[in-house]
């Protein structure tokens, strides 16, 4: 496994864990006692009967073809793992308790989960359907303690991996799909017990390349229209440029998906905000940790690593400080051929506050310093604008594919409030003259 399949199982964890612990909450937290997540497989018949999920997850992805491809997989989710806390009596026998305090810490009677990895050699892929087992077994754990023990059980799973591939003109089309197989249940504990939870899939091709889904070439954009999901996401997964990985995601991600190197570790909450859970963390009180710790080994890693966070480290999570001008702001984008202005696909490249455009052969953008030259009249108050300065807030075009540059003038005593609500004045690119600071038209 390379430095990408790191970076995949990275993310991927970021989704096996969203919802599995709700942070650092106490046991007797009533959200904590009722988690959910996505991506779980239930048993065969739980969602019809309201006791579970769907058992199934299916996804369709494009491979292009550069020699005779093989395709690796791992499935991973999350194994759920019941903790009962056990007390040893006078008579040397074990009691089950709701908590059990000891010197080394206190624990309480809790479902745990434990990461499970069903690696898959390689396929190659050819026209087949291939099927394969997944079955983590049943199993019994017992960890003493001083004074009683905990006792971790689990349910036996079973579960399939079907993998089909077919020619889809000179694309290999292929569909996998991850299936709950095991016996049916009559109550949600059962349920939740013999449930794959958190289920997604990383592949890795070879002698061929991925296509992206979302924004695949024109060649291959009917093939990837034509591709279907069921209770999935496949984004690619290594750095920008790389297509040889895909992430089989139970939630919505976009391709080349990364955690940012300002967090320093899951927070295992939903729609993490490191900063704003962090500071929540240390403002629990003692009891309060201790509480939490007694739930779940990660609870006790995120409350020690909050614990121990620098100042450094807290201002690093508040914001990260970008240059502006490391690459030029792009200009405005071309409407795509055959598409109409009014297209909502014709705005998702549009951006005001970043685009530009060229006066003369100076690129005008959001921050250019202009000074004012107003010749179309198109309102009588231009003649007060002449040889005012002011400063760019947006480039626009209209329908009609004119640009408009949208301005605040430096002098006005409104120019905050102009800015905050956006009531900007607008002239053409030959309306306004680029200026530099020390040089002759800047004052």
């Amino acid at each position: 496994m390379t430095a990408d399949w790191d970076r995949a199982r990275a993310v991927a964890d970021a989704v096996l864990y969203e919802g599995y612990l709700l942070y650092p909450y106490r046991a007797t937290s009533r959200k904590n006692q009722a988690r959910w997540q996505f991506g779980v497989l239930g048993p065969p018949g739980a969602a019809a009967a309201g006791l579970g999920e769907d058992d199934t997850l299916s996804a369709q992805v494009l491979v292009e073809p550069t020699g005779r491809p093989t395709l690796s997989l791992v499935v991973r989710f999350l194994q759920l793992q019941h903790r009962r806390v056990e007390q040893t009596s006078a008579a040397g026998t074990f009691t089950p308790v709701e908590e059990l305090t000891t010197a080394r810490g206190s624990w309480v009677t809790w479902d745990e989960a434990v990461t499970r990895e069903m690696p898959v050699d390689p396929v190659p892929l050819e026209p087949m359907t291939l099927r394969l087992t997944i079955h983590p077994e049943s199993a019994c754990d017992v960890e003493s303690l001083d004074g009683g023990r905990l006792v971790r059980t689990r349910c036996d799973l079973h579960a399939e991996l079907t993998v089909h591939a077919e020619p889809a003109g000179p694309l290999i089309k292929v569909t996998l799909t991850v299936r709950n197989t095991g016996p049916a249940v009559g109550d949600k504990a059962a349920a939740i017990a013999r449930s794959l939870i958190g289920t997604h899939v990383i592949a890795e091709v070879r002698d061929g390349a991925f296509v992206s889904l979302l924004e695949p070439p024109a060649t291959a954009a009917d093939a990837a229209a034509g591709c279907t999901q069921h209770r999935c996401f496949p984004v690619l997964a290594g750095p920008p440029g790389a297509r040889d990985l895909m992430l089989i995601s139970p939630i919505i991600l976009y391709d080349h998906p990364e955690i940012a190197e300002q967090s320093g570790g899951a927070l295992c909450d939903s729609t993490e905000i490191d900063e704003i859970l962090t500071l929540r963390v240390m403002t629990m009180t003692d009891q309060e940790k201790a509480q939490a710790r007694a739930t779940d080994p990660l609870a006790a890693a995120i409350i020690d690593r909050c614990d121990a966070m620098t100042p450094e480290a807290m201002l690093d999570l508040h914001g990260v400080l970008r240059d502006p001008h490391a690459a030029d702001p792009p200009l405005i984008p071309e409407i795509p051929d055959g598409m109409d202005w009014w297209d909502p696909r014709a705005d998702t490249a549009v951006a005001p506050g970043r685009d530009a455009v060229l006066v003369g052969d100076v690129r005008v953008c959001r921050g250019t310093r202009v000074r004012l030259h107003p010749s179309r009249r198109a309102d009588a108050q231009d003649l007060f604008y002449a040889d005012r300065l002011a400063h760019v807030a947006s480039v626009h075009q209209t329908v009609d594919g004119d640009a408009q540059i949208g301005v605040v003038l430096d002098d006005d005593p409104a120019a905050d409030l102009h800015e905050a609500y956006g009531r900007y004045l607008y002239f053409a690119p030959d309306e306004v003259e680029p200026i530099n600071e020390g040089s002759p038209s800047w004052r």
